[in-house]
């Protein structure tokens, strides 16, 4: 089974998915180096129902979120990564996107019942926005674990060099 995705054929794959009255769980974010927050967060939202979709952040978006030394895995690294994962069903690869109105698109044309979130997400009300356009739901699956972030493992790493 492929599990990296376009946008279009995710989409394409969401419709059968509904039509066979399965969930679909979206997550989305960046995923630079895979840590024990991002496997926790990941885990967690899984276990909210069937089908479990990552968004995953285009490297130029990254350079633009985090910083010019950012991402430090390629897109396709990443997105191989995540593939691995059991938890992970699909790994969708999103495009250069600058609006909301592109992120919203896609939401609408996976239409999840479920989106999830880390607590304190900075996003959550656009995330309530869009879940609330495909009558799905937001839902916090964690908290943030201290510590763990990959700017943070990026700065430990570069303090040895």
């Amino acid at each position: 089974m492929k599990k990296i995705l376009t946008v279009e054929e995710a989409a394409i794959i969401a419709e059968e998915i509904r039509k066979n009255n399965e969930s679909i769980i979206l997550v989305g974010g960046c995923f630079d180096i895979l840590h024990i927050g991002h496997l926790t967060f990941l885990e967690n939202a899984k276990k909210q129902g069937d089908t479990l979709f990552v968004l995953l952040e285009s490297d130029a978006n990254i350079k633009k979120l985090k910083g010019k030394n950012r991402p430090i895995n390629t897109q396709e690294d990443r997105a191989s990564l995540l593939e691995a994962l059991e938890i992970v069903t699909y790994v969708v690869l999103l495009p250069d996107l600058i609006t909301n109105d592109q992120y919203d698109e896609i939401i609408t044309r996976i239409k999840p019942s479920i989106i999830a979130i880390t607590k304190g997400d900075s996003s959550i009300h656009h995330k309530e926005r869009q879940a609330k356009k495909v009558n799905g739901i937001v839902v916090i699956v964690t908290e943030i674990i201290k510590d763990q972030s990959t700017t943070r493992l990026a700065e430990l790493i570069s303090k040895d060099l």
